[in-house]
């Protein structure tokens, strides 16, 4: 699978996101064999299960200028790299404890030229800034994942959908979300074809009023 499958979704990239894209599987390949960061069965699929799967989020939400994101527990920078790369005027910042992985986001970060990424290896307990959203890929379940990022989500919207998180999730999530009222769940394959989007969704948790706070 090819960076095609990208620019099949996304039709309108510039010349330099396209060639970021592209790099994308050199630098992962490269860095791969140092530090394992993407699964070895995965990293022939990686425009597919994690470049495209990371763009779902940008299906779902589109992020203003100026806006700030937190990406939690990037792993090997997923989805915060994809997004920076489709969204250069916004602001993100990758998280995760672990340092190999930071260090291996960092170092594709530079490769790509990418301006407005920050990455910190830290837990995100102890990130003090304040985002617009809050995006994963699935390293903890809903609550576990509110209560790590709660206070971190600004309360004044720039967007007409409210402040919050945007999650990649997959499988039966009927007990993980019984407790949230407002969460909107996105079916993946209302915008992908390929069959490995089929139990995919984005998980939309607004920030909630502060009659009625969860984060």
């Amino acid at each position: 699978m090819t960076a095609e499958i990208v620019f099949k979704y996304f039709p309108n990239l510039s010349e330099t996101q396209q060639q970021q894209f592209l790099l994308l599987e050199e630098l992962y390949k490269d860095w791969n064999l140092k530090i394992n960061v993407v699964s070895r069965k995965d990293i022939d699929e990686l425009y597919l299960r994690h470049v495209l799967h990371s763009l779902g989020i940008a299906k779902v939400q589109k992020f203003k200028p100026g806006s700030t994101i937190l990406d939690v527990g990037t792993g090997g920078g997923f989805p915060g790299i994809p997004l920076a790369i489709l969204f250069p005027e916004v602001d993100f910042t990758l998280v995760d404890s672990i340092g190999k992985k930071i260090k291996v986001v960092r170092e594709v970060a530079e490769g790509l030229g990418l301006k407005n990424v920050t990455v910190v290896n830290e837990r995100v307990e102890n990130v003090e800034e304040t985002f617009d959203f809050i995006v994963s890929r699935a390293v903890a379940a809903m609550p576990t994942f509110v209560h790590w990022v709660k206070g971190k989500i600004k309360k004044e919207s720039k967007h007409e959908r409210r402040n919050g998180i945007l999650y990649l999730k997959g499988g039966d999530l009927k007990e993980e979300l019984k407790g949230y009222k407002t969460v909107q769940i996105f079916e993946l394959t209302d915008y992908f074809d390929d069959a490995f989007f089929e139990t995919k969704r984005v998980v939309y948790l607004p920030q909630k009023p502060k009659s009625d706070l969860k984060l």
